[in-house]
């Protein structure tokens, strides 16, 4: 049996499960709000949910992955994932959606782990450049999700789930006949050697202040995904156009993943790219306070894009570095888990404040809120950065 899996099958596995995330993810606060007629502050509380149990889902795979056949987790967590999305085809009223979302992403989470999980053990590629790959598939599934979900959906999510079903009948096939890897002797000396590996000072230190930054900076990007679809709409600007957002978002990314490929080459300070990544989200929040037609949000969308394309790839790049061979799974779950983590609480954090204040309040917190992030972050490498050890 293989000791390590084939790369364009786990990059074919993340792309089929970005593309059905897309479709579900972007319209559940437009269906909550518009046909269930939910608040935002319940709303929030859905996508809390979502978002824990994903984020239980991503450790307790991650934990299960030391001791028991990957390809069979894979297998278990996509039966269990399509059950709950054919039910959701024909149960989709309130409060069964939210249960059944609930299960949906605990097991999104569950197989988004392990497939990372499974990318740490490919030795025969740089490991970086499994991360980007991984990285680059997601974001182009969401291409070819969000240009389709605005023109299919009209008031009901059935259409969406069976969709989404339908490719992870795909993932399945996938899994079944590709994802052959015996990994419990390898797992189970990497498990006893992390246990006994302590990192150094500045190592723990740059890499915990990555992981709540990261957490942070993902609270306010939440904004954009579920609050703004409110907004946007509410402002006569239809709901095809917003998903249109989210198409020149995933686009973007694609095509700036190329060029940050190309510049890593020049770029001697990888730092660099996550300060200016971290400084363009925040601008993005400022443009929008200023955005009262579309061109206005396209912008403000473009700028986030970069932000997000220079950052967002680049930090578990740098925990990568940061971490020993033994411990680089244990790590990379943590940046996932804190990332969830942020996702979960975004859409209850923003919709408190719009319904307690404003939108305009809320940009305002956003944008200093990534600021301050920026500051403390530059604070801490700037200390830290040249006491730290690299493993490459």
């Amino acid at each position: 049996m293989r000791q390590e899996i084939r790369l364009r099958w786990l990059v074919t596995g993340s792309f089929l499960s970005s593309v059905g995330t897309s479709f579900i993810w972007p319209l559940t606060t437009i269906y909550l709000h518009n046909e269930l007629h939910q608040s935002l502050t319940v709303i929030g509380f859905v996508l809390l949910l979502y978002s824990g149990t994903n984020v239980v889902g991503s450790y307790l795979s991650g934990s299960l992955f030391d001791r028991y056949n990957p390809r069979l987790l894979i297998i278990g967590g996509l039966l269990v994932d399509m059950a709950a999305m054919i039910v959701l085809i024909f149960i989709n009223h309130w409060p069964a959606y939210p249960i059944l979302l609930g299960i949906v992403g605990f097991f999104n989470g569950w197989l988004t782990t392990l497939i990372n999980s499974l990318g740490t053990l490919i030795h025969s590629r740089d490991g970086r450049y499994v991360f980007n790959m991984l990285y680059f598939a997601a974001n182009l599934g969401i291409v070819l999700g969000t240009s389709i979900v605005g023109f299919v959906y009209h008031g009901s999510v059935s259409v969406m789930f069976a969709l989404t079903t339908i490719l992870y009948a795909f993932y399945f096939v996938v899994a079944v006949r590709f994802y052959h890897v015996d990994t419990s002797q390898i797992m189970k000396k990497k498990g006893k050697q992390a246990q006994s590996i302590k990192l150094s000072r500045p190592n723990a230190t740059i890499m915990w202040t990555f992981f709540i930054s990261l957490g942070i900076i993902w609270i306010m990007y939440e904004q954009w995904v579920s609050n703004l679809s409110v907004y946007v709409t509410d402002m006569g600007i239809p709901m095809t156009l917003y998903s249109l957002l989210w198409t020149i978002n995933a686009g973007l990314i694609v095509v700036l993943q190329i060029i940050i490929n190309w510049l890593a080459h020049y770029l001697k300070n990888i730092y660099l790219q996550v300060y200016l990544g971290i400084l363009f989200c925040a601008l993005s929040f400022v443009i929008l306070l200023f955005a009262h037609n579309y061109a206005a949000f396209v912008a403000a969308m473009v700028v986030l894009t970069i932000g997000e394309a220079t950052a967002f790839p680049t930090m578990p790049a740098i925990v990568n570095d940061l971490s020993p061979l033994e411990a680089k799974g244990k790590y990379q779950g943590l940046m996932n888990a804190f990332s969830s983590a942020g996702k979960a609480l975004g859409p209850l954090f923003g919709g408190m404040i719009i319904e307690g204040f404003s939108y305009r309040i809320l940009f305002v917190v956003c944008s200093l809120s990534i600021v301050a992030v920026g500051i403390i972050v530059v604070t801490i490498v700037s200390l830290q950065g040249n006491k730290a050890h690299y493993f490459k």
